[in-house]
């Protein structure tokens, strides 16, 4: 029985390589125009964002927490770094900074309220949402706000060097698919071979025995939060690259594109389970559907609804992955 459970998770493991394929068919014959360069191009676009979020997030889910503050974090993020550049004239690099920072901020709030005043993370995490959401509206007085784009004579380099540019011969390449892949590697590398991941996945897969044996689980935590937070500001920086105009008030239901394709990827809502490798693959996975849908003639309104389909199948899924793993334990 033990051999047939453990065969068993690993023909799990190859579902989420299987439904990107499949999906990515479907679409290609059902789709208007959906096998071009253009679509593929909008494809890798729209998972920037979504990968660096879901890379962040990743971290939280395995640890046995949620955070449902990152779609508005970012949105948040970007806001007031355009707003910064813009109004107050201040030089882009410092933008990018803060926009970064803004949303370490978040993340390390977060983890205080968290960690620190024993709040669950579903309300602590919906909280903070709130308050990025509301923080961007007053900052900016509830005004769109505009990050540079490539024909500007102050900032022009920023869709170039995060998005995409003229680069090895190709007029259009997709610098961004670069800086994703880099991160990957590194969130890669901190989940799976530093003390942090290791202490990262103790947490999760069970919080007391971990302090009790001498980690510091509230402190860690903090650090974890901050780290998604981090990630958030990232993401709040390409998706300013790909969308240029930032609205105040918006961002919610983007965290549900990167928690669902985390959960798709494999990574287990109960905490302790998980990988980057999985994470990516569940981004792609979205970032093929969000495109999928809108290459079928479907109108916002369905995208969003399939998108929670797409959501509770993943959580479905992530309940029979650990029933089968709490099979194979006890055989």
């Amino acid at each position: 029985m033990n051999k047939l459970g453990t065969k068993k998770l690993d023909m799990q493991k190859l579902l989420a390589p299987a439904a990107l394929v499949i999906l990515y068919i479907f679409f290609s014959i059902i789709g208007n125009n959906f096998l071009t360069f253009d679509t593929l191009k909008n494809i890798l676009e729209s998972s920037y964002y979504i990968g660096f979020m879901a890379f962040g997030v990743t971290f939280v889910i395995i640890a046995g927490g949620i955070d449902l503050s990152i779609g508005t974090v970012m949105m948040a993020s970007a806001l007031l770094g355009a707003y910064t550049f813009k109004q107050h004239d201040w030089p882009l690099v410092a933008s990018l900074i803060l926009t970064v920072g803004v949303g370490t901020v978040f993340g390390l709030l977060n983890g205080g309220l968290i960690a620190k005043l024993k709040l669950p993370p579903f309300i602590a995490t919906l909280g903070t949402m709130m308050m990025a959401q509301g923080a961007g509206s007053i900052i900016t007085n509830v005004q769109s706000q505009t990050w540079p784009t490539a024909t500007e004579p102050v900032g022009g380099w920023f869709k170039p060097v995060f998005i995409r540019s003229e680069l090895f011969g190709a007029k259009n390449f997709p610098v961004g698919a670069i800086w994703l892949i880099a991160f990957f590697i590194i969130a890669a590398l901190i989940l799976h071979k530093t003390k942090f991941g290791r202490y990262n996945y103790a947490i999760g897969s069970n919080e007391e025995a971990a302090r009790l044996s001498g980690i510091n689980t509230d402190n860690w935590k903090v650090g974890i939060y901050t780290l998604c937070g981090a990630f958030c500001g990232m993401a709040g920086i390409f998706y300013a690259a790909a969308y240029t105009t930032i609205t105040p008030g918006t961002g919610n239901g983007q965290e549900l594109n990167a928690i669902a394709g985390v959960v798709i990827g494999g990574t287990s809502m109960s905490g302790g389970a998980g990988s980057m490798v999985g994470t990516i693959i569940g981004v792609f996975i979205m970032s093929v559907l969000k495109n999928g849908l809108s290459a079928c003639g479907l109108q916002n309104h369905w995208q969003t609804f399939f998108t929670g389909v797409v959501v509770i199948g993943a959580v479905l899924l992530d309940i029979q992955r650990t029933k089968a793993a709490n099979r194979v334990k006890k055989g």
